[in-house]
């Protein structure tokens, strides 16, 4: 029976609490799977607790075991791409969180449908236990609101605990420049054959979420710039439709003026028309600049990230 090389990628954050029973789970799941060669990857983002060194400790005592600390903080997307880009040499990669939110007991489903012919099997959640309903609600609007504006289909409820094929792999690793990445979105957009696992996430079993309204929203923006110009396009068509109603009355005002020789100062009116011109010129300046600070952080062509330091004890 052919040996399959199955690397997980799991980016770790602040991770000190949770991070050795996240690798107990993952290493009593691959010790049951046969003809399957594995391979842990932790990619650590740049952290404020001791996980660096809880890792170091594990990898020590598991030669599967390969820790890629990060110089600095790049966030969750690059985290995955760090990990797959020294992953290239592995049948599959299962990309999955280290909070055990993304339960580890899913990988042989994973593999089992990799092995009937997709290069991606991603995962969605049916219900998330103890999930914040605000948090929930507006990341449901989010993808609704994403994929209004996309061409490319994104289910609400995907995560980026997914497998990939070699060749997914290579296409992400060596065809794609960018820097504000949506990997989501990406490899929906790679496209191959596809098939979606269903799971229920269970609740962190430590510590708190690392997705701050901020970078939800920085995600959400890379979303919107990746995969949709509509933006510019509802700009357009707001500026198009405004001056329409700015010549209307500006002929409504002129008739006034020459049939009514009464006419009232306006006051009231010339500011309220000039704050809302004003605010839908903001507006559409303000889309631009979104689109033009997105050209400008590619075009400076700076490493997407920086490894500080790699652990690894397999001989």
């Amino acid at each position: 029976m052919t040996v399959t090389k199955l690397t997980i990628v799991a980016p770790v954050f602040n991770e000190e609490a949770v991070i050795a029973q996240f690798h107990a789970r993952v290493s009593d799941t691959l010790s049951v799977l046969e003809s399957v060669d594995s391979q842990i990857i932790y990619v650590v983002d740049k952290c404020t607790d001791n996980t660096l060194n809880v890792l170091r400790g594990i990898a020590e005592g598991d030669q599967r075991v390969k820790v890629l600390a990060m110089s600095s903080r790049f966030g969750h997307q690059m985290s995955l791409l760090a990990g797959i880009e020294q992953s290239l040499d592995a049948d599959a990669i299962i990309m999955m969180d280290s909070d055990l939110q993304h339960p580890p007991e899913l990988i042989p489903v994973l593999l089992k449908n990799f092995h009937e012919g997709a290069d991606v099997v991603y995962t969605v959640r049916t219900d998330t236990e103890n999930v914040n309903p605000i948090r929930k609600a507006m990341g449901n609007l989010f993808y609704k609101f994403l994929n209004r504006l996309s061409d490319v289909a994104i289910n609400p409820n995907a995560a980026d605990f997914r497998l990939i094929s070699k060749r997914v792999a290579k296409i992400l690793a060596e065809g794609f420049a960018e820097r504000n990445m949506f990997l989501r979105g990406l490899f929906s957009w790679i496209g191959f054959k596809q098939v979606g696992v269903e799971y229920i996430a269970e609740k962190r079993a430590a510590g708190v979420s690392k997705y701050s309204l901020s970078r939800m929203v920085q995600l959400a923006i890379s979303g919107i710039l990746s995969f949709s110009t509509k933006p510019l396009q509802i700009g357009i068509f707001i500026g198009v439709s405004f001056s329409v109603v700015a010549c209307l009355l500006m002929i409504l005002t002129l008739f006034t003026f020459l049939f009514d020789r009464s006419l009232p100062s306006g006051w009231t009116t010339i500011v309220m028309l000039l704050l809302l011109f004003n605010g839908i010129q903001l507006f559409v300046i303000g889309v631009l600049g979104v689109y033009l600070g997105g050209i400008y952080e590619e075009v400076k062509s700076r490493p997407r990230y920086i490894l500080e330091e790699e652990i690894s004890h397999r001989k």
